[in-house]
């Protein structure tokens, strides 16, 4: 049964963007073809591992995580390596293994350990921009979902969290001075339409070019009435993930960063072994208590791979842009040459790229988003 997106949290959140944010166009950096943004970056990475003699040298910042997080690891090895402060943070969760069929009843227990009742969040343990995050409404969605779903494989089960302002916190601690650095934050709002009492959804999404995003991909299924005719003035909600991949729009939010905020993520970091770059994807009702340091949940952390989103940001030129995304690429060789030279070694090319090819492989399989 589809989960209808209650309207009124959603034009609440409107409130969060500013008078010259509300243009949701899609920007430069968005709309050039990925292998011409992956040139210059390409072209960095080799110079910084001339300089620091190693590719995979980025893999050694976090060392209790797979690659330290540059990728092919999963989501639980972050959550299981949180200490009491963290988890405090974080939204509960459990884990479902997909080799057997698992009954209702065993489904139930599962989630009712963790303290988990539906709707809930469902995605793959290995995942990557949001491909095969599903809201599942009941018992029967979740069987659908698992049946669909590679073999073999975990499923995390999460709460839902209604909070509709998500943010993604980037954290940086120098492993040399012990000083710890949000760099960056970016503010995320869901693919959306706003009716006008004469068009249908699917009429909407046609004429809205980041919209669109959301009807066109085979990876993303939106559950929504797209015949229905929304009254004037009605904000639509077309997923439950906010990614670029489906029309997601991203704000830079450096204007939040306060003491405040660095020194709670700083605490959340501290209470997991040897974690010193990544983001923290969070959901929060009022942006004055997220900058405030408070009043937030964590949905999921990532690693040495995360992305400076908030270089997305359509105000942001593409040459601002670039600068954001080679910073971020500077900090991650130098926090990773650090712990380096405190005896971690980096991961080799050929198991890097064997992860690589695995998550590229799942990706594809995953039950589309919605």
């Amino acid at each position: 049964m589809p989960i209808k997106l209650d309207p009124a949290p959603v034009a609440q959140a409107e409130n969060l963007v500013t008078a010259d944010s509300n243009a949701i166009q899609c920007s430069t950096l968005e709309r050039m073809p990925k292998w011409l943004i992956c040139v210059p970056l390409v072209v960095q990475w080799i110079g910084l591992a001339l300089r620091y003699r190693s590719v995979t040298l980025p893999s050694a910042a976090n060392p209790s995580i797979t690659s330290g997080g540059l990728i092919g690891e999963g989501k639980l090895e972050y959550f299981r390596r949180m200490g009491p402060i963290a988890l405090t943070f974080t939204a509960a969760y459990c884990q479902i293994f997909t080799g057997h069929k698992h009954s209702d009843f065993e489904l139930k227990q599962s989630m009712s350990a963790a303290g988990l009742s539906f709707p809930v969040i469902a995605k793959p343990d290995l995942g990557f921009c949001g491909y095969g995050v599903r809201l599942l409404a009941d018992l029967k969605a979740l069987q659908a979902y698992l049946a669909s779903f590679p073999k073999n494989e975990t499923v995390v089960l999460q709460r839902y969290l209604p909070e509709e302002g998500e943010a993604g916190v980037f954290y940086m601690r120098d492993p040399d001075t012990d000083v710890a650095r949000i760099i960056g934050l970016a503010l995320r709002y869901f693919p959306r339409v706003t009716g006008d009492g004469r068009h249908t959804i699917k009429e909407l999404i046609s004429t809205d070019t980041r919209a669109r995003r959301s009807a066109s991909s085979t990876f993303h299924a939106p559950q929504i009435d797209d015949g229905r005719i929304p009254a004037a003035g009605e904000i639509v909600r077309l997923a439950t993930i906010g990614s670029t991949r489906v029309g997601g729009l991203y704000r830079d939010g450096e204007r939040y960063i306060t003491a405040e905020l660095t020194a709670a993520l700083d605490a959340i970091a501290r209470s997991m072994p040897n974690f010193n770059f990544g983001r923290f994807d969070v959901r929060y009702d009022k942006i004055e208590e997220l900058s405030a340091g408070r009043g937030f949940i964590i949905m999921e952390i990532n690693g040495a791979g995360s992305e400076a989103i908030h270089a997305w940001d359509p105000a942001i030129s593409v040459f601002k842009g670039f600068q954001i995304i080679f910073a971020k690429q500077r900090m991650l060789f130098a926090v990773a040459d650090a712990m380096r030279r405190r005896g971690v070694k980096p991961i080799n090319t050929f198991d890097l790229f064997r992860l690589y090819q695995r998550q590229q492989r799942l990706i594809k399989t995953y039950p589309p988003s919605n």
